[in-house]
């Protein structure tokens, strides 16, 4: 399910984001002075999406931990649209903003990148936001200026230090993803990753007896080891992106390393 941000009309979402003009109670509608504020009503629509999925996130389910029907609601946000990009900016302002630059960008932009990996995996339903239309809102400005703040003292372009601001969003957001979609799919199926894969692998010598002659390198690669888990405990697929992302991001960081010494067009 991916959902989109900015669909709802766009000055009372940008006056909602930025709080202008009015304060946090700012209504959207005629009434009496309003009992309950925008910021308590995005808090308590991002615990719904946070325990039920965006799936289970409506007007309704927000009104009910009020006492309150979905409509309302929009005296204080006009619609699901508006209150989507609230939720969104608004979670991004639990994320840390100051990193201790002491030790040079690559410690810093290390934990940048743990923070939002565990910032994702807290809120999965964030990940079923698309990237392809920003919400513009204060907080997704913050953790923007975070980062490129950090990536300005490797020496980068602005052109490629922007570029590299969008890999290392892809990058984080698709391995936390591949956590997400796996616990996902454990609730969903009732079936845990160990158990698809062994009633699946198995089948393999059935059905394809010729596999290690027709895919002789992932045949190597699984003689070699390179499928086996440093942790066993942990959900094979969980434990394949955990480390995915660990040796990913030093890939990244040695990339980002070599890219500031070398011109780029």
């Amino acid at each position: 399910m991916v959902v989109f941000a900015g669909q709802g009309d766009a000055r009372r979402s940008m006056a909602l984001l930025w709080r202008s003009p009015g304060p946090s109670d700012l209504r959207t509608g005629p009434g009496p002075r309003p009992a309950l504020s925008v910021d308590q009503i995005v808090d308590a629509a991002i615990e719904v999406a946070d325990q039920d999925g965006m799936a289970g996130l409506s007007m309704r389910a927000v009104g009910e931990r009020f006492g309150r029907t979905a409509m309302a609601l929009y005296t204080y946000v006009p619609s699901k649209s508006e209150l989507l990009d609230l939720m969104y900016d608004r979670a991004h302002a639990e994320l840390p903003t100051g990193y201790d630059q002491t030790d040079g960008w690559r410690t810093s932009l290390t934990a940048w990148a743990g923070d939002l990996w565990r910032f994702y995996l807290r809120h999965p339903w964030l990940l079923q936001v698309s990237q392809a239309r920003p919400v513009l809102g204060p907080h997704e400005y913050v953790v923007l200026e975070t980062v490129v703040r950090i990536l300005y003292r490797t020496g980068l372009d602005a052109k490629a230090l922007r570029r590299t601001v969008g890999t290392l969003f892809h990058f984080v957001r698709g391995t936390a993803q591949t956590v997400a979609e796996a616990r996902q799919a454990q609730a969903a199926t009732g079936m845990s990753d160990e158990e698809w894969w062994y009633a699946r692998s198995a089948l393999l010598a059935e059905v394809a007896p010729d596999l290690a002659e027709r895919f002789p390198a992932l045949t190597r690669m699984e003689s070699d080891q390179g499928f086996r888990m440093d942790d066993e405990t942990v959900p094979y697929l969980e434990q394949e992106a955990r480390e995915t992302f660990d040796f990913g991001l030093t890939v990244l960081l040695d990339g980002i390393e070599a890219a500031a010494t070398t011109p780029h067009p």
